[in-house]
């Protein structure tokens, strides 16, 4: 849970960067991860499927374009042939997005980085931790449904390589892609 202390000093960051006309939000989002099986290597990897949340800090510094800095925390178990690992994985990034209002919605698409941090579950015997870059992909729509307080419904992607966490077993060497369909509310300022 390291990761998680680092988010409110990213946040701080971030909001002092504001302009004139800027908003700010803070959302929270409920999501599945899922993931297909690979192959490759002599081995079979199968990521489950799992739920985690997404922390989210959101600058717009004009109608169309803005940024956001986010935090996720999922469980990222795999399989590997005949074994698997129970572990989370942690994600750290920031992406672009260009959004424009209609009415009470504002549509958005995004696209950025970051980090994941694989981290098996203590007392599993022959693991190893992993950090992989990710892309991160999506679009969505928010929802303002009293001032300063809405939904947010979105679709994002992370593309990566397949993480290595079991030292015996080589990893498919892959890349994987993750649908992440996510409901949540966020708070403006």
């Amino acid at each position: 849970m390291k990761f998680l202390r680092l988010f409110p000093l990213l946040a701080f960051v971030f909001l002092s960067f504001d302009s004139g006309h800027a908003q700010t939000d803070a959302a929270i989002s409920y999501y599945g991860a899922f993931t297909g099986s690979t192959s490759g290597n002599g081995t079979v990897q199968s990521p489950s499927n799992q739920g985690g949340y997404l922390l989210e800090m959101r600058h717009i510094s004009n109608p169309l374009v803005g940024y956001e800095l986010n935090y996720s925390f999922n469980r990222a178990n795999q399989g590997y042939n005949l074994e698997s690992v129970k572990a989370g994985a942690h994600e750290v990034g920031a992406d672009w997005f260009v959004s424009f209002p209609i009415a009470n919605f504002k549509p958005f698409l995004l696209a950025g980085g970051g980090l994941l941090f694989f981290s098996p579950d203590g007392g599993q015997s022959g693991t190893q931790s992993n950090t992989k870059p990710v892309f991160v992909y999506g679009g969505g729509l928010d929802w303002t449904v009293i001032p300063h307080f809405g939904l947010r419904f979105q679709y994002r992607g992370n593309v990566y390589h397949a993480p290595d966490l079991l030292k015996a077993v080589s990893s498919t060497h892959t890349a994987l892609n993750t649908a992440e369909p996510m409901l949540g509310a966020y708070f403006r300022f």
